[in-house]
């Protein structure tokens, strides 16, 4: 198959709170030939929030982001997490579809040597699995099948909306996540909240409703069956692991699920141990369930 080369946007949550999951996503990048090459001087994409600030800062530094890639010859930048995607595409939407705002841009980042030209696209790993390299060369990457394994998949908001922006399908009724399990020989499961929201952008505004919102999230799977619930956004499963057992705590049913992240689920199939794919750091446990499906 053709080599697949991206610039790669690593994102903030990566390079810091959750950097078990940058190791994991080079590590498969790694094992499945995927080369990544990380963008040098990416900046923040500003979270799903500067632009409530200031929306020209907000296109800008994105436009800049993007710039980087295009430096590199790449056909696409690449990143593993929702929130870091949209504000990608949506900057490049916008300069794309305005070349007054373009010029604009342009302008601000001459002074620092760099130019959009918008002949980059942006793409995430979920998508280019399947669209660049392809669900049947997954499985026959597939050397430990996650026979039994019972997943449920937690897509997260802005992976697939606004659907003008995001687009790869169909907002109401993904099947992209369930899709990448099958390949890997695990089992989907069906739950009600597999489209919600984890409420990490509005934790701090409103802690009680998003730790109820979290209760539910990590309950709604577990009563369908779910050994772990997985997600292709870091923000997801940094919320729905890390605030679990504050969301455990005054109810009385457990809700205790190990959660995620998309090329951890991936790397388990292909073979890599747990202290590569940086399971161990989780605060939820996640070992128990794998030694019980014979995964590490």
């Amino acid at each position: 198959m053709k080599h697949l080369r991206y610039g790669f946007f690593p994102g903030c949550t990566l390079e810091s709170a959750e950097k078990e999951l940058k190791m994991s996503t080079l590590k498969v990048a790694e094992a499945l030939d995927i080369e990544l090459i990380e963008l040098k001087g990416w900046t923040c994409c500003g979270a799903s929030h500067i632009q409530d600030i200031d929306d020209f800062i907000a296109i800008s530094i994105n436009a800049r982001n993007i710039a980087l890639g295009e430096a590199l010859h790449v056909d696409k930048i690449i990143t593993v997490c929702n929130t870091c995607t949209l504000m990608l595409r949506q900057s490049k939407k916008k300069m794309d579809e305005n070349k007054e705002l373009r010029d604009k841009v342009n302008e601000g980042l001459s002074k620092t040597h760099h130019q959009y030209k918008g002949t980059t696209e942006v793409t995430h790993l979920l998508w280019a699995l399947i669209e660049d390299y392809g669900l049947e060369n997954l499985r026959k990457k597939v050397v430990r099948p996650l026979t039994g394994l019972k997943v449920a998949s937690f897509y997260g908001c802005h992976i697939l909306m606004p659907p003008k922006i995001m687009g790869f399908e169909n907002p109401a009724n993904p099947q992209s996540m369930e899709m990448v399990v099958d390949a890997l020989g695990a089992e989907n499961v069906t739950f009600s909240q597999r489209l919600a929201c984890c409420g990490f952008h509005a934790v701090f505004p409103a802690e009680k409703e998003v730790t109820r919102l979290t209760r539910i999230n990590c309950l709604s799977p577990k009563d369908s069956g779910a050994d772990c619930l997985v997600t292709p956004c870091p923000l997801c499963q940094m919320q729905l692991d890390a605030y679990q057992p504050g969301a455990q705590k005054g109810f009385d049913k457990d809700i205790t699920l190990p959660v995620l992240h998309l090329p951890q689920l991936i790397g388990l199939a292909l073979g890599l141990s747990a202290k590569e794919l940086g399971i161990k750091r989780h605060i939820v446990d996640a070992l128990p369930m794998l030694r019980e499906h014979a995964l590490i």
